[in-house]
């Protein structure tokens, strides 16, 4: 008797066609998130290059001290004016109270108990003007040998500014910044700044 031919079980042909979906469609996927990745990633890119973003300038365009012939009897008395610089062309800068201590070496000699500025908001292309006073520790351990060395030529504060910032694009803002500023300012025996150190750019960090 003839032998009667069975057709092969579905089951075998359905799996096959199960999986070369399965990969099509998972191979779509990934190439979707891929593209959209790149897109996005080009997009950061020119925005980048279009915007430039660049970190704010600080300048101390005045320093003096009071108070050095006293030889460490008194307290010294600082006063100070920086200029910050916002040098980008599309993104503003949005500052908390500005606070300032001036040291000596490794000691703190001076401190300013309010800030020496409010809160303020800096447009592109803007230079604002900080001013103000910072009282002396008194009497400050270190302050008969920073009229000693004054009196022998010049001596070296560094001016500390701490805040915090945050930039801000037409109706977006990033995330606030601790931002600090050291600067190395030199003083003849006068108590006033040298030409050397007047405008000299500052260090800023950002926390």
């Amino acid at each position: 008797m003839p032998t009667e031919l069975s057709s092969p079980p579905t089951l075998f042909i359905s799996r096959p066609v199960h999986r070369t979906l399965t990969k099509r469609v998972v191979k779509l996927i990934c190439s979707a998130f891929l593209s959209l990745l790149l897109a996005a990633c080009v997009l950061l890119f020119v925005l980048w290059l279009a915007l430039r973003p660049h970190r704010p300038r600080f300048h101390v365009s005045s320093f003096s001290v009071t108070g050095l012939s006293a030889n460490g009897s008194a307290p010294l008395t600082f006063s100070f004016e920086v200029a910050v610089r916002n040098p980008n062309q599309e993104i503003a800068v949005s500052y908390d109270s500005v606070f300032v201590s001036v040291y000596y070496r490794d000691d703190r000699v001076g401190t300013a108990v309010a800030p020496a500025a409010g809160p303020f908001f800096q447009p592109p292309k803007n230079t604002t003007v900080i001013s103000g006073k910072a009282a002396g520790v008194a009497p400050a351990a270190a302050a008969g040998t920073v009229a000693r060395e004054a009196r022998a030529g010049s001596v070296v504060f560094r001016l500390e500014l701490a805040s915090v910032v945050r930039f801000r694009m037409s109706t977006w803002d990033t995330h606030r910044h601790h931002v600090h500023v050291s600067c190395d300012v030199e003083v003849g025996p006068d108590g006033l700044i040298t030409v050397g150190s007047k405008d000299k750019r500052c260090y800023i960090y950002f926390l």
